[in-house]
This record gives C-alpha cells, sequence and structure tokens, in this order.
C-alpha cells in the first residue's frame, strides 16, 4: 500500500473516531448516560451498528475512550492554568489547578458526572489502558505540585505510629503506585486533601448541595482555605 493512501486512510479514521465521540457527548449531555449506547452513537454518525465495531470492540471500549476524552480535556485545561502561573508561588499554582478543575467540571457537569461514574481502577484490577492513563496524568497534575512542595517546604505529617494499622498498610501500598514520591505520612496528607476537593466538586456537580447553596462557590473557597493550611502554603483568593 502506498504511502500516501495510507496517511490518508489514517486521517479518514482520526476523523471518524472524533465523530463517534462528539456524537456519544451529544446524547450524554442531551440525554443522559444510558443514551450513549453503540446503536444510538452509530445513527448518529450515520452508521449501523456493527460498522462502529469496526472501530471499538463493543460498548466497554467505546465508554473508555470516551471517558479518557473527557479526562484528557480536563487535565489539559489544569495543566494550562498550571503553566500560566509557572512563576507564581507554589502555593498559587496549586489553588489556581484545583479552581481550574471546578471550573472545566462546572461547565461541563454531564461530562464530569461521566468520569465521575467512571472511577479509575486500581492498579491490581486490570484497567484498560486508555481510560487507566488518562486519568492517571489527571490525578497526578495536583499530585506533582504536592510532590514539589514537600521537597522544598515539608507540610505538617502525622506520625506514622498514630495511623491504624491498616491504613499504614494502604499507605505504603499506594505510594508503591506513585513510585514512592510521597512517604505514607505524606501521601495520607495528601489524599486527605484530595478527598475532601473532589468529594466536594462531585457533591456540587451531582446537585447534591442544592439543598443548601444556591452558589457553592464559597464553600469550594473554604475547602481551599483548610486544604492551604493542611499543607502549609498560604491561601490567597481567586
Amino acid at each position: 500500500m502506498a504511502v500516501g493512501t495510507s496517511k490518508r486512510r489514517e486521517r479518514l479514521r482520526r476523523a471518524t473516531v472524533e465523530e463517534i465521540h462528539a456524537a456519544a457527548r451529544k446524547l450524554l449531555v442531551e440525554r443522559g448516560p444510558a443514551a450513549v449506547t453503540v446503536n444510538a452513537v452509530a445513527r448518529e454518525v450515520g452508521m449501523s451498528g456493527p460498522a462502529l465495531y469496526h472501530y471499538y470492540a463493543g460498548h466497554d471500549e467505546l465508554v473508555a475512550a470516551v471517558t479518557a476524552g473527557f479526562f484528557r480535556e480536563l487535565t489539559e485545561a489544569m495543566e494550562a492554568e498550571r503553566e500560566r502561573r509557572a512563576d507564581a508561588p507554589l502555593g498559587d499554582r496549586l489553588l489556581a489547578v484545583c479552581r481550574a478543575m471546578r471550573a472545566w467540571a462546572t461547565a461541563h457537569p454531564a461530562e464530569f458526572g461521566w468520569i465521575f461514574a467512571s472511577p479509575v481502577p486500581a492498579p491490581d484490577r486490570r484497567p484498560d489502558s486508555v481510560r487507566h492513563e488518562a486519568g492517571t496524568r489527571f490525578e497526578r497534575v495536583l499530585l506533582d505540585l504536592v510532590v514539589e512542595l514537600w521537597r522544598t517546604r515539608p507540610f505538617p505529617v502525622p506520625d506514622p505510629a498514630d495511623l491504624a494499622p491498616s491504613l499504614r498498610e494502604q499507605l505504603v501500598a499506594y505510594c508503591a503506585t506513585i513510585d514512592h514520591r510521597l512517604p505514607p505520612e505524606a501521601a495520607h496528607v495528601f489524599l486527605a486533601c484530595w478527598v475532601r476537593l473532589y468529594g466536594l466538586l462531585c457533591m456540587e456537580v451531582l446537585h447534591q448541595l442544592d439543598f443548601a447553596f444556591t452558589d457553592a462557590e464559597p464553600v469550594f473557597e473554604e475547602c481551599l482555605r483548610d486544604l492551604a493550611g493542611m499543607l502549609g502554603v498560604e491561601y490567597s483568593a481567586a
């Protein structure tokens, strides 16, 4: 096969894949996750269900690819904000990245809800590589900044002896998955921050705070203030 023909076919395939992803996103936003079926997506792009299997082996593979795309989009928004503030103090970069995550999530609630419903599997559960890699890249945007902070300005950590044995064991296992870039006690602080940040954002985007708040931004900023204190950096308003 001629090189030009091969490249042309690859361009056409990429264009079709992008059209498939756009169709899946449209169905998700307009009709909800249950509407994103192989046959529905195929109809949106003007092909038969069996024809779509030339691109994805099945619904699970399609979902993984679409999820990875959302993860990458969110990650790129966070990375762009981090790079835009490359010369700012580390604490400011941390807060800016957190705010960028919220900005994307609140602007794309359906997509963020889809991500939340498709968590990154644990390393020992044979995850699909596409979704796992994209999800890991997302999670490490904040992790990288916390690691940098730990190396330059170590933040307060609990005494490992004060942690429950089961918790210590799990923290040690987690540290192995991040190449021991943090000791278990520092990883404990990082994960505590992550749970609070991501958990609050999920509650906001999924409307679990609507019973009390019509504007959750001040609540989010209070969370950032608390996280700044946990990490020993100065809080600065947006």
